[in-house]
């Protein structure tokens, strides 16, 4: 079993490393689906938050199946580039981002359907291209709730288990995070006080993240919009 340490760093390193993950993914199809129309979008919806209502175990599955050794991905990036994705930490860090992803989609759609449309409108006729647009005016205004889905994603990819013993597997030191160890511990006698630790580690976290994304979205409900104080 790992020291206490070293299993607190390793799930910051992999909720940090999701999270990264998820946020660029989660800007594109936040503002897909706030702001466009087109065929395919509700299936893009439903795909993007299946995550919510699957099974972690199924998703972790789907994982292993997909960027397993003999998946379809996982056979191309062995054989081209010699890497195997399965029961190392960056699987775990790909299961969390895939867990998290709709809690961060979902906060960053809210925000960019509440920034007025006009003030993009407006900036469009001023000559500001539509990249510039969203990076100037939509980015900006819906900060706020950009920063709380990334704390959310945050929060969740910290009690991750089921898709990440499926395609991560509880390999200490490599990919057994707060929740795998207290599984791990839970099944050995004479370990309640580490158990303990550990609990109050990964609430602390978690508390603090879902505060400050429950500061910044109540922010926005009192001011009507997100990135002004």
């Amino acid at each position: 079993m790992s020291n206490i340490s070293e299993i607190v760093q390793l799930s910051l390193q992999i909720s940090t490393a999701a999270t990264l993950i998820d946020l660029p993914f989660a800007i594109l199809i936040g503002w897909l689906l706030a702001r466009k129309s087109f065929p395919g979008k509700l299936l893009l919806d439903t795909l993007t938050n299946l995550p919510l209502v699957l099974p972690p175990v199924v998703t972790g599955y789907f994982l292993l199946v997909l960027f397993g050794r003999r998946g379809f991905l996982g056979s191309l990036l062995l054989q081209h580039f010699g890497i195997s994705l399965s029961f190392t930490w960056q699987a775990a860090a790909i299961a969390a981002a895939v867990v998290s992803f709709p809690l961060c989609v979902r906060a960053i759609r809210v925000a960019i359907e509440n920034v007025d449309p006009r003030l993009e409108e407006a900036a469009r006729t001023l000559g500001c291209g539509r990249w510039r647009t969203f990076y100037r005016i939509t980015l900006p205004l819906s900060a706020n709730g950009v920063i709380a889905g990334v704390l959310l994603a945050f929060a969740r990819c910290l009690g991750e288990f089921g898709a990440t013993i499926m395609f991560a597997g509880n390999i200490p030191g490599e990919t057994q995070t707060m929740p795998l160890a207290v599984f791990s511990l839970a099944n050995q006698s004479g370990r309640e006080s580490e158990i303990a630790v550990l609990l109050v580690i990964a609430v602390l976290f978690a508390c603090g993240s879902l505060i400050l994304s429950e500061i910044l979205l109540r922010r926005w409900r009192k001011t009507g919009e997100f990135g002004h104080a």
